[in-house]
């Protein structure tokens, strides 16, 4: 199996839920960035420090800080894991790779989680959390668009990307995914 994984996909397509399946069955270690970011300010270290500093000023973490902390977590990790929620853009994808190629570990597989708008747009409803009205799901799905997509072409161009329908039980799609990874 793969054993070094990006998810990419909209919000709501289920990157979170099956990222966490995923890792916990195939002991892979799972890189959330918003998980990481959290865990970091928790434990105290200078870099959550940083994180919980700029975060409480209602400011984006920077994509320096948050490669920072994905080599933290990388660089004496010899397994496999799976990245959930960065790359957000060319850019960070960019970055990204330089730090993996750095610490001799590179992407095996892109999964692109995909699903209908109107699904997408149910599902993230369906949470009944605070900020997922239809307003701020249409706003980002949009900047999901305009920055995220780019990042298909990106990863089909390096033959890694791989497509998984995201449609159906939680079930159903974790049995899609397995079957997508076998070497």
């Amino acid at each position: 199996m793969k054993q070094r994984l990006l998810f990419l996909g909209p919000p709501g397509a289920g990157k979170g839920t099956q990222a966490q399946r995923l890792a916990a069955r195939e002991g892979l270690l799972h890189l959330s960035t918003g998980d990481l970011l959290r865990a970091e300010v928790q434990a105290g270290t200078p870099l959550g420090q940083e994180a919980e500093a700029v975060m409480a000023s209602g400011e984006l973490v920077s994509d320096a800080l948050v490669l920072a902390i994905v080599r933290s977590r990388l660089e004496h990790h010899a397994g496999g894991w799976l990245l959930d929620g960065f790359p957000r853009n060319l850019p960070q994808a960019e970055a990204l790779e330089s730090l993996l190629t750095s610490l001799q570990q590179r992407i095996e597989q892109v999964i692109l989680l995909e699903l209908d708008d109107s699904v997408l747009i149910q599902r993230l409803l369906a949470r009944g959390r605070a900020d997922d009205n239809a307003e701020v799901i249409a706003n980002r799905l949009q900047v999901y668009r305009q920055q995220t997509a780019p990042l298909i072409a990106h990863y089909e161009s390096q033959g890694l990307l791989r497509r998984l329908d995201g449609a159906g039980s939680i079930d159903a799609i974790e049995e899609r995914l397995a079957s997508m990874l076998v070497d």
